[in-house]
């Protein structure tokens, strides 16, 4: 029987559609922080080259001697298919051992701590443990979000009764009470009144924020540092995000017990909630400005101030602290 041999085909090129390009893909966080986008896929065409077949009478021609047939000879298909796959392996090994410094990242995406700022953006947008603590509190624990002194900001504070009160230290919440939301600097009107309290309470001032300090979102301390250098206060490292945790490592950092300490903070539902559980005095403010928050903060803020209104118009009220019984007498009529 007379073996017939196909006609070869004439290369051609099929574009890939650009759906199937990298930048309309989704992956893993770990895929960007090991390789390089341009290692992950090619955005070369598909080639279909020529190709040839073979009869039985060359299958039968097999030796030891002479192990590849002519049916076997590498196409220039497979030779540029494992020529990228030895390209793509040569870049990877480049990549992974060039110093972090010296990688060109195009978009600012791709870098290894791409995930850890945007897992920060959106933990502070939408803090879904305060969420979750707020369903208890609206059941059973409402006296919590209750502040022992409310005040436009803390210009209206007069550290001095409270010092001779006896309290020890001030904790600060960073975000809308002393800087502006994601800021790293103080607000500048509030500089007075943060000299006069470190005037008076010296080191014992400390900035306790479910930004700048988390390990969740600041794991190497960077963003603590920063503020610690703009403000000259004292950031605490912490793993739990508030409103829930002890004051354990706020206690350490005052060598004192929590009870004669000050916890200033914009948000019923974290900072007040987590003052009052662990025996702080707490003094909740306004907000310094709404113009960067997120939309959903500023409706679940709405929310907060006006259970916290209704809730303490009625006969709903917070125990005194016992170290300042008559808590207005710490509230200025004038700001500093």
């Amino acid at each position: 029987m007379q073996t017939t041999s196909a006609t070869p085909w004439n290369t051609c090129y099929y574009p890939i559609p650009k759906r199937f390009y990298l930048q309309n893909l989704h992956f893993s966080s770990s895929a960007y922080s090991l390789y390089p986008p341009e290692t992950l896929f090619t955005r070369t065409p598909l080639t279909l080259t020529a190709t040839n077949s073979c009869s039985k009478e060359q299958e039968r021609r097999k030796s030891p001697k002479n192990p590849q047939y002519p049916c076997q000879k590498k196409t220039s298909f497979s030779q540029g298919f494992y020529s990228s796959i030895e390209t793509q392996r040569t870049q990877k090994r480049e990549y992974l051992e060039t110093p972090y410094s010296d990688l060109d990242i195009h978009s600012g995406i791709f870098t290894n701590m791409w995930w850890v700022d945007l897992k920060a953006a959106l933990g502070q947008r939408i803090n879904m443990e305060g969420i979750a603590s707020s369903v208890g509190i609206v059941a059973k624990d409402k006296h919590l979000v209750i502040p022992h002194v409310a005040i436009p900001d803390i210009r209206y504070i007069d550290w001095a009764e409270l010092k001779r009160r006896g309290f020890k230290g001030v904790v600060f919440d960073k975000d809308n009470t002393i800087t502006a939301p994601y800021s790293l600097s103080l607000w500048p009107p509030l500089e007075s009144s943060v000299e006069q309290c470190k005037s008076l309470f010296g080191n014992n001032i400390a900035v306790f924020s479910n930004s700048a300090g988390l390990h969740e979102y600041d794991p190497d301390g960077k963003k603590a540092r920063a503020l610690e250098g703009a403000i000259g206060i004292k950031v605490i490292r912490h793993k739990t995000k508030k409103p829930a945790g002890t004051a354990e490592e706020i206690e350490r950092q005052f060598n004192c017990e929590s009870s004669r300490l000050i916890m200033v903070g914009d948000r019923p539902f974290t900072d007040i909630v987590y003052g009052n559980r662990n025996g702080f005095l707490t003094i909740l403010t306004e907000p310094l400005s709404l113009a960067e928050e997120p939309f959903i903060v500023r409706q679940v803020r709405k929310l907060e101030v006006a259970l916290v209104h209704r809730w303490s118009s009625g006969e709903l009220k917070l125990s005194n602290h016992r170290l300042l019984p008559y808590p207005q007498q710490c509230v200025k009529d004038q700001p500093l």
